[in-house]
């Protein structure tokens, strides 16, 4: 077998891969812009681009499928594979929680929250913080360094926190603002996109692990299992 042809497939799959990452990525960064800015007009492109995250998600799977098929790889490389599988299948995921949000503004019943409501429930926060873990796994898959992975589930344990907090701020708010109830549930709704957003960084984060090292982050509390895998 020819092992610079083998090799050549397998950057040409991590550059799809890539490639649908930086889309993703763009999704995120302007749902971010039109949830603060209010831009529905931004929304509804983000909604249009959805077709385009689904469309590399199937491309993909199949180019990853053949590969398998034709390469029967091993070891390191069936590793990669695997992992981008899984890979492009959540940052598919992460592409429909961006469209759920910008269909939250395209909606444009609730986009008048209290600045100091936006304030306290800390969304500027989550935002950029997760545009971070996506962006810093992006780096941890291309320089293959796996010590970022600490890091970027650090980010996420935070993004727990403060979906928790918004929770009970969200409850003293309605309490003193009872015809916001639907709003305030529509916003807990959001916040609960943003929070799966970072579980899904988190998976990536573990499919990398997963594909460098050879060990199991998934189930182990944000930890490595000592025990290695079989496929090495």
């Amino acid at each position: 077998m020819d092992m610079k042809h083998t090799e050549k497939e397998l950057q040409a799959l991590k550059e799809e891969v890539n490639q649908m990452w930086k889309l993703v990525l763009s999704q995120l960064e302007k749902a971010r812009q039109s949830f603060f800015g209010n831009d529905i007009d931004l929304a509804r492109e983000i909604a249009s681009r959805e077709k385009r995250v689904n469309a590399f998600e199937l491309k993909i799977d199949s180019d990853c499928e053949n590969y398998i098929a034709l390469y029967s790889p091993v070891a390191i490389d069936l590793r990669l594979v695997l992992s981008l599988i899984k890979i492009g299948s959540t940052l598919e995921r992460i592409g429909d929680f961006a469209e759920g949000i910008a269909r939250h503004v395209i909606d444009n019943d609730c986009n008048t929250l209290d600045a100091s409501l936006i304030e306290e429930l800390q969304l500027e926060k989550m935002f950029d913080t997760l545009i971070g873990m996506l962006y810093d796994s992006y780096v941890a898959l291309e320089s293959e360094n796996t010590k970022l992975s600490g890091k970027i589930l650090a980010k996420d344990e935070e993004i727990d926190l403060l979906y928790r907090n918004s929770i009970n701020i969200l409850t003293d708010y309605l309490q003193s603002n009872p015809t916001f109830i639907r709003c305030g549930l529509k916003t807990c709704l959001l916040i609960r996109k943003l929070e799966r957003i970072g579980d899904h960084c988190s998976n990536i984060v573990e499919e990398i692990v997963f594909y460098v090292d050879a060990k199991v982050l998934k189930h182990g509390g944000g930890k490595y299992k000592e025990n290695r895998l079989h496929i090495e």
